[in-house]
């Protein structure tokens, strides 16, 4: 989606020759193939775990530090990888997002109207306020786990990236959409009167 954006916005006329249905396609199959492997690899390695204790996980659905605190076994290998695998996937994929977005307000703020300003910003800010939420919080639960996180502050940092990051994907990116926008704003006219 950066890369979208920066293209969209910084090389405008040559959107479409770069933005290819088969640019697409490889981009999608590497993202999925490469983000696919580490939950692979994961779930081999903490199959070779035992469990001698309860079966009940403390948490909203079977995330991998709730399951790996139930565990009789030694959970360093599994952590490793978690930090090995997880943590370079994160980092690039932010990294990137941050150079592209850096791009794209030198060449926002090159623009000489107000208006296109405004419009190349509310572009981006939707994609942008999804990501920062969806990547902070996996990044809270599972690069820098804290050892005085408490089990309920670790649901809701779960709960932000697997159920509201989805949820509110749609409703930011529908309320750029002029009809849609309008329509919010004649219901939230019509309560206040």
């Amino acid at each position: 989606m950066s890369y979208d954006r920066y293209v969209a916005i910084c090389n405008p006329l040559r959107y479409s020759s770069i933005m290819t249905n088969r640019f697409c396609i490889n981009s999608i199959t590497m993202c999925w193939l490469s983000e696919t492997f580490i939950p692979f690899t994961l779930t081999i390695t903490s199959s070779k775990l035992n469990f001698c204790g309860s079966n009940l996980i403390d948490h909203v659905f079977c995330d991998l530090v709730p399951l790996l605190e139930l565990s009789c076994s030694n959970t360093f290998i599994v952590h490793f990888e978690v930090y090995v695998l997880g943590s370079p996937i994160l980092i690039i994929a932010t990294a990137i997002i941050a150079v592209f977005y850096t791009y794209i307000v030198m060449s926002v703020l090159r623009i000489s109207s107000s208006t296109g300003r405004q419009k190349a910003f509310s572009t981006c800010s939707s994609h942008l306020i999804v990501v920062s939420i969806f990547y902070w919080t996996i990044f809270g639960v599972y690069v820098l786990p804290n050892s005085r996180q408490t089990r309920v502050t670790n649901k809701i940092l779960s709960l932000l990236y697997t159920v509201f990051t989805p949820f509110i994907n749609p409703v930011i990116y529908s309320l750029r959409n002029k009809d849609i926008k309008e329509a919010v704003q004649k219901v939230f006219h019509k309560h206040l009167m």
